[in-house]
């Protein structure tokens, strides 16, 4: 990404100040759930027929959940992970939820383009073909043969969620929804979605004219560390939308370009990327002290927790929507990361080598932050669910930066139709040391009439607050949702 751009992430991301707002008083203490218990949280993959568009391979139409608990719930949250994020990404929150909420279910949203993802290699490899898969990377599908994503927007994610909104409906009237960062953003413009418009395939859903607001689906929202707006800094234009122009995350593809550009590939994220670190992850979780694959992800010898850890950990990541707080390198030479400094870093280090050359970089845990380290590697991949999404749709991206807080009067009022009051209760969580503030949570709530209340998790980064070992976001979410539930 070039450097014009990288400043404009930094602008736009790391003026986010976070602040703390009074919490209501909670529900009586509760034991915090071991390791033991949250393995036991019985979870399953479903896959369900979804919206059908037109170009898409048939098994590709679907929406996927990752269910956490009980099969006949009292309460059901349903969860979207944020950008390049997968259903992954809440396996630790979720299993807390269930943990101390025993008759609520979570299910986690994997977006349709997970199903492109090779996953079966990356199960079925031992040690050996896992260092290959650090080194080299899985093949990624050509852009040609996957150009239908082009079609795969805001419509298609959200009606592709509706389908299990609505199959969570049919076992209780409790159905919430929420999500994490750009998960969070998409939850607030499904609640002001008119349903009631075309469909991917051009067909009217619901009768003519006949409006299907989003919020009638659900009870309430939950924002976590990510709010409608988030993808984008100014209104496009027809002209930027068809051709592209600058976005938040570097260039938008615009709608003449899909075809050929349909996913992410960037210089910090990408198909093969993402396999190299599902890879590694997988590695580190099973021999976190071995050393890592030579010309894998660090470019220094160095222990497969260390490079994986290396990659995310605020003290060395370049991106703060791409960070966790978990320790530091040890036996390592670290230089002042100006660039990550540049983009809203904190404390923004990278590492250059070892001190003893005769001894690898390693990684020390830190017992007081936020998550551990040798936890997130375990849950990072897992036969259920990947913490990323391989091959992210641009068309998502295009189409958030469009709408950003609602398309009412804008060129896009047709054919996004984000056009409602929300007037829902609503849960934001902002991480301390994150991507959105509770400012931005306020001013969501004036505009679309949520009754929302804001919640600090301190000294969390952005990755924290589905990742943390402590329950508190887990308490926070229970505690509200039967507030909402009381008052109904």
């Amino acid at each position: 990404m070039p450097f014009a751009r990288l400043l404009l992430v930094s602008a736009l991301l790391a003026a986010c100040a976070p602040a703390q707002q009074t919490a209501r008083p909670a529900s009586a203490p509760v034991t915090t759930p071991s390791d033991a218990v949250l393995a036991g949280v019985p979870a399953v993959r479903v896959v369900r027929p979804s919206l059908v568009v037109p170009g898409t391979p048939p098994e590709l139409n679907a929406s996927i959940t990752v269910r956490y608990g009980p099969a006949r719930p009292k309460t059901v949250l349903l969860l979207m992970p944020g950008f390049l994020g997968g259903a992954g990404s809440f396996d630790r929150l979720a299993r807390q939820i269930v943990a101390l909420g025993p008759n609520t279910a979570v299910w986690a949203v994997d977006r349709r383009s997970n199903l492109l993802e090779p996953q079966a290699q990356i199960a079925a490899a031992g040690p050996a073909e896992l260092a290959r898969i650090v080194q080299d990377g899985l093949p990624p599908r050509s852009k040609q043969s996957v150009s239908y994503m082009r079609d795969w927007g805001l419509d298609v994610t959200l009606r592709d969620w509706r389908v299990a909104v609505q199959e969570a409906r049919r076992l209780t009237p409790d159905v919430f929804i929420g999500g994490h960062s750009m998960g969070g953003s998409l939850t607030g413009l499904y609640a002001a979605y008119d349903f009631g418009g075309l469909t991917g395939d051009g067909e009217a859903e619901g009768g003519a004219g006949r409006e299907e607001r989003g919020a009638d689906d659900v009870r309430g929202l939950v924002m976590l560390d990510g709010a409608p707006g988030l993808l984008s800094n100014q209104p496009l234009t027809p002209q930027n939308y068809a051709d592209g122009t600058e976005g938040v995350l570097g260039p938008l593809t615009g709608l003449k370009k899909l075809p050929e550009d349909p996913y992410v590939d960037a210089v910090y994220f990408g198909p093969k990327l993402a396999s190299r670190a599902a890879a590694q992850a997988r590695l580190a979780a099973t021999q976190p002290n071995a050393l890592a694959p030579a010309d894998g992800l660090v470019g220094y010898p160095a222990t497969n927790l260390a490079a994986a850890m290396v990659q995310l950990e605020q003290r060395y990541a370049l991106l703060p929507f791409l960070t966790l707080k978990t320790g530091r390198a040890t036996n390592a030479v670290e230089g002042n990361n100006l660039i990550a400094a540049v983009l809203g870093g904190k404390n923004s280090y990278w590492v250059a080598g070892q001190k003893d050359r005769s001894k690898p970089v390693g990684w020390q845990a830190n017992p007081s932050a936020p998550t551990d380290p040798q936890d997130f590697v375990k849950r990072f991949w897992t036969p259920l669910s990947d913490f990323s999404e391989w091959y992210f749709p641009n068309r998502l991206t295009l189409d958030l930066a469009a709408v950003r807080q609602g398309t009412r009067g804008t060129p896009f009022e047709q054919e996004l139709r984000v056009w409602h009051e929300v007037r829902l209760p609503a849960l934001g969580v902002v991480a301390a040391e994150g991507v959105s503030s509770a400012d931005e949570y306020r001013d969501y709530a004036a505009l679309t009439k949520a009754d929302m209340t804001v919640r600090t998790l301190p000294g969390a980064a952005h990755l924290d607050i589905t990742a943390a070992r402590s329950d508190q976001v887990a308490r926070w979410i229970l505690d509200w949702m039967a507030g909402v539930k009381a008052r109904q």
